[in-house]
């Protein structure tokens, strides 16, 4: 059940976060944060990290659905490792929180923005920090032998 909890409140915070910069700022708005470094860019991605396979939200939503789905199936399976409920727990809340904003308006509200990275999101931060504690936690307890 913790996976779960981690997923819903990473939902939660990602679609929070996402409500307020829609809410307050105009689409394509940037409110420097330390100018010239870190902004907040109200931005609409229809693609992937970085833009990538534009307009495939399909794509995007079949991916999200397998997510779950292969959680539902092998859940009992998972190490009892604390890394790895965090890792699936973090992965599945990011993919819920960008297939929200896919079904909801087409495209994901992104707003990160460094100025030397495509601008992201909560739930790409999410994404990103639960594979890679999935990969730390492989990496670390791989079979020797």
């Amino acid at each position: 059940m913790p996976v779960l909890c981690i997923a819903l409140l990473m939902t939660v915070v990602d679609q929070a976060s996402k409500f307020v910069v829609q809410n307050e700022m105009v689409l394509h708005e940037s409110v420097p944060v330390i100018p010239g470094f870190f902004h907040i860019t109200y931005i609409l991605n229809r693609g992937a990290a970085f833009g990538i396979l534009e307009n495939q939200q399909w794509f995007f939503l079949v991916i999200a659905i397998l997510l779950f789905l292969l959680y539902g199936i092998f859940h009992k399976r998972l190490p009892s490792s604390c890394i790895v409920h965090c890792g699936v727990g973090l992965l599945l809340g990011g993919a819920l929180g960008n297939a929200l904003d896919r079904v909801c308006t087409g495209a994901v509200v992104d707003f990160f923005d460094f100025r030397i990275w495509p601008v992201f999101n909560v739930a790409d931060m999410s994404i990103v920090v639960g594979v890679c504690l999935l990969l730390w936690y492989s990496w670390t307890h791989v079979s020797k032998s």
